[in-house]
């Protein structure tokens, strides 16, 4: 018996095997829920594939989701292939490169309407379609990253659009507790992916990760998919409203040095 036995997951943003989407994606299908899957360009589609068939994933969907239309069509294919929906997880984020790194004033206007329109918009456009196939309850989970709370340089407009998918989460949480739906948000400590790759600065954040966070450790895919599964799981079932930090504790710091650095202050 699996915790997830008879639910149905549908997963938007795997990119490859490196994703945290994968690391959820693994355990959610370990404790038995059938998974759908959406990408979101054609160039993924050569890495999707194999990962979905590693599954036995017989739904798998481009999807752009700044496009109501295609938003449409894939839940409503989906709605007609499974009949409901448990879980949703929104994997999405994006920037463009000139948009990261450099002064945060120069962002762009158009970079800052792409940025939170993917990142963060999507969260509620998903949501509203995912409603109705909700009609007995059910999950909504996003990523997040701490840079949402205080400053990490470079990481500029994603930064904000992850403040506005908080901040919706807390909203759809409200929104939809009414109905059983419930809604998070997991802040992962810095991981590498492809998605991390265009972050200026990545090495560097990842290396002083390791060395102040009080676990003196960095998070894995798989670490991240513990908790998605605990916040799919009926385990989490008076949860909703929440970011949960997977980050070995770096959020809970003041003062970001490693134990050797203050033992010489």
């Amino acid at each position: 018996m699996g915790l997830l036995d008879g639910k149905v997951a549908f997963v938007f943003g795997l990119a490859n095997k490196d994703s945290i989407a994968w690391g959820i994606i693994k355990r959610l299908h370990e404790q038995g829920a059938t998974i759908a899957i959406s990408y979101a360009g054609e160039v993924l589609k050569k890495r999707v594939i194999p990962l979905a068939q590693e599954i036995g994933c017989e739904f798998v969907e481009m999807c752009d989701v700044t496009d109501d239309a295609q938003l449409d069509a894939v839940f409503q294919k989906f709605g007609e292939r499974y009949g409901k929906l448990d879980i949703l997880v929104h994997a999405v984020a994006f920037a463009n490169r000139e948009d990261l790194g450099g002064r945060f004033v120069d962002v762009s206007r158009e970079g800052f309407k792409s940025a939170m329109d993917i990142s963060a918009y999507s969260l509620i456009a998903m949501a509203k379609r995912a409603e109705p196939l909700m009609s007995e309850g059910g999950s909504i989970m996003s990523l997040t990253y701490y840079a949402a709370e205080k400053v990490m340089p470079k990481y500029n407009v994603m930064a904000i659009a992850k403040a506005a998918l908080e901040a919706i989460t807390r909203y759809l949480a409200y929104d939809l507790g009414r109905k059983g739906i419930r809604v998070n948000s997991i802040s992962a400590g810095p991981i590498k992916t492809l998605a991390a790759a265009g972050v200026p600065g990545i090495r560097a954040m990842l290396r002083f990760s390791e060395k102040a966070s009080p676990l003196q450790s960095l998070v894995s895919q798989e670490e991240v998919g513990d908790t998605a599964l605990w916040l799919a799981s009926d385990w989490s079932r008076k949860v909703t409203g929440e970011v949960i930090y997977v980050d070995a504790g770096y959020h809970i710091l003041g003062l970001t040095a490693s134990p050797e650095e203050i033992e010489n202050l």
